[in-house]
């Protein structure tokens, strides 16, 4: 994955997939406990998924800020996967 839109793309797929969320409701500002309904296990799948995808070991300090669509974007784009796919 090149480009921030192309993480978040590939991320809608793998919220629509792993926890039924309605595509519209996945925002980049939408908040992922509060708006879409994913809660502290959900995130670690949500962390393991990210992990079989990138390839790379994601550590969880990485994501411990983390609230919105947006800011997993960023984390996974600050991981610098170029050429990575978030939908295998």
């Amino acid at each position: 994955m090149d480009s921030k839109e192309e993480i978040q793309a590939r991320l809608k797929q793998v919220l629509v997939e792993l926890f039924e969320i309605e595509p519209e409701k996945i925002a980049p500002e939408a908040n992922l406990y509060q708006d879409l309904g994913i809660d502290s296990i959900d995130a670690v799948d949500l962390l393991l998924r990210l992990k079989e995808i990138t390839g790379r070991k994601i550590q969880p300090e990485i994501f411990k800020n983390v609230r919105t669509v947006a800011d997993v974007v960023e984390a996974v784009h600050s991981l610098g996967l170029s050429g990575a796919t978030l939908d295998s």
